[in-house]
Parts: structure tokens; sequence; C-alpha cells
């Protein structure tokens, strides 16, 4: 963001976990009065992603218990982001072909803390979005998982994210 003079606090991209780059940056634009092409950025952003890719390492937990889960019970990958970066996020900690389901941005309309994501997932495993246990690392996502009616565990309580300083 720092390449278009808009200011992203650490602070402020964790509080807009769940929300798709785009949109984001568009937010961004808008608060800060600078006009950049959202769409543009958010490839960059993204492609600037993949080439750190290789740093992304698991949260232990969670990956416990998606391991225990898998062929046991349905489970899926519900995100905020663009589908081609979760398929290689998931293939860089080695459980792409883990998931009954893998719902993402494109996937809905509306985003993080609206419940879309959720329900799509649950709709796409079959499941009573009330017999649902979502993981999540952010505020908007715990707002969506309870408007989706669903049970969930914030992932913070255990686990600080890495923060990788980009120059």
């Amino acid at each position: 963001m720092r390449r278009y003079g808009i200011s992203f606090p650490v602070e402020r991209f964790y509080s807009l976990g769940g929300v798709p780059s785009d949109k984001i940056i568009r937010l961004l634009a808008e608060e800060q009065k600078i006009t950049v092409d959202s769409g543009l950025a958010a490839a960059e952003k993204e492609n600037l992603f993949l080439e750190m890719i290789h740093l992304l390492v698991p949260i232990g937990p969670v990956m416990d218990v998606v391991h225990e889960a898998r062929g046991v019970v349905p489970i899926a990958v519900a995100s905020g982001g663009f589908r081609s970066i979760i398929v290689q996020q998931l293939r860089q900690l080695g459980c792409e072909d883990w998931f009954n389901a893998i719902v993402t941005a494109e996937d809905t309309p509306r985003h993080k803390p609206h419940p879309d994501v959720f329900l799509e997932a649950a709709k796409r495993l079959g499941v009573d979005p009330t017999r649902c246990l979502v993981y999540e690392d952010a505020d908007l996502g715990i707002q969506a998982a309870d408007a989706a009616g669903m049970a969930s565990i914030d992932v913070r309580t255990f686990h600080t994210p890495r923060i990788i300083p980009v120059d």
C-alpha cells in the first residue's frame, strides 16, 4: 500500500481480516482520498504474497483438528480470500485435498462480517449451520460465524500471527 501512498497499519490489517483485498484497498483509498485501481493493486498484492508463500507455516492445533476430522466429518475452508490464492496456501500447507468444500470471495456477493461465506460452506457440505464449528482468526469472521448461527473458536487465543516486515 505504501507504493500507492496508502497508510495501512498492522492493527487495521488485522481488523479487516476476512475482507477481500480489492475491497480493503478501495475502502482505504476512499478514506484517505487517494485514487487507485483497487483491482490492479489487489492483483499486485496477491502476486507479492505468492512470492512469499514459502514462508507460510501451519497453525499446529488447527491442522491437528483438520487432520483428525478429514474423512470423519465434512469440513470446509470458508475464506474472504481469492480462490487461486487460497488453493495455493492449502497446497503449501500440504492439505489441499483434505476439504469437502472450499468457498472463497468469488462465491458470495457479500463478505465478512456477513455470514454468506459460512452459510455457503454449510450448504455445500449439506450440514445445518447450527451444527458447524468455525475456526477463525479475525473479529469480522467471528461476527460472520455468529450471524450464521455457528459456534466459533478464536484461534488468536492460542496463536499469535508472525509479522514479517516487507519493504
